[in-house]
């Protein structure tokens, strides 16, 4: 029974998906075409809408399918008129469509940092550059020692990027472990943290330094699942007990504020120790929730 269901989840999220994407499309290369801000202001909010209503098809059919399986437990009031930088921990791929389903119009639509080179890939790319997804180009560490005069330019360009989101407020979210979560990758680290690998300050570092101005408060969010994360598969099938997601609201420090995290060593260490203490939080958080028995 539970994979017949798992046939029907992927149904309709093809299906759902092959609709949202060709409506988006058409109003994406309206947006290509004209270039009054104006104008792409607007098509901008239209897009969005489309991609909120592609989640919530996704989450009610899900919910109609294996019932209330995913819960947001102890949310801070959220809303749709702030910016946020979203933190998570990364255990599964299903952990996008649950975060996505908790805050699919709680907060504004979230939006992923993304590679310069992934603008290319096919109506993927054009869909992207039309939600107003940040595109980043990064530099290595050998490239600019090599090329010295291109330091920072990247931040620079980042930062040009995200100008768009002075229009309305937008949600960036960030996976710091940069990778999901295996108990290999963490013996391989020797994370000091008991369900978290080490966090990687870079991709805050770059949302901060090129949204200071408007970010200003960040959502630390946990996703636990029972008994262990889901395949993507799993997920569809509807087979774990449940998917519990926390979230606490955080003022982010003006000092770490409008910062590049590419040439300011000191503003590299403040966040490090920031972002190192807001992890040994998040592991507590999870460490207690398995240690209860009223959940």
């Amino acid at each position: 029974m539970k994979h017949l269901k798992g046939v029907i989840a992927a149904v309709v999220f093809i299906a759902n998906t092959v609709i949202m994407v060709t409506l988006l499309m058409v109003f994406a290369l309206l947006k290509l075409i004209i270039p009054i801000t104006a104008v792409r202001v607007i098509l901008s909010r239209l897009l969005i809408l489309i991609a909120e209503s592609w989640i919530a098809i996704n989450t009610h059919f899900h919910r109609l399918l294996h019932g209330n399986t995913i819960k947001a437990i102890d949310f801070p009031d959220l809303s749709k008129q702030q910016w946020y930088l979203v933190v998570a921990n990364h255990q599964a791929t299903a952990d996008i469509p649950i975060i996505q389903a908790v805050f699919n119009k709680q907060i504004p639509f979230l939006k992923f940092f993304l590679k310069q080179q992934l603008i290319w890939v096919p109506f993927l790319g054009l869909a992207w550059w039309a939600l107003d997804f940040p595109f980043m180009k990064r530099y290595s560490r050998g490239f600019l020692q090599k090329n010295p005069q291109l330091r920072g330019k990247d931040m620079e360009r980042t930062k040009k990027s995200c100008e768009k989101f002075k229009h309305f407020p937008t949600s960036v979210i960030n996976f710091v472990e940069g990778t999901r979560f295996t108990l290999a990758k963490h013996a391989k680290q020797a994370s000091p943290y008991q369900y978290l690998l080490k966090p990687k300050a870079g991709g805050i570092g770059y949302v901060m330094g090129s949204m200071g101005e408007q970010i200003k408060q960040m959502l630390l969010v946990s996703v636990i699942y029972r008994p262990k994360p889901p395949t993507v598969w799993q997920y569809l099938c509807g087979d774990f007990k449940e998917a519990v997601v926390f979230c606490e609201k955080i003022v982010i420090p003006e000092s770490l504020l409008s910062k590049n995290y590419q040439v300011d060593e000191n503003f590299k260490t403040e966040l490090f120790k920031w972002s190192e203490n807001l992890w040994y939080k998040q592991d507590k958080k999870i460490k207690d929730f398995y240690e209860r028995t009223d959940i």
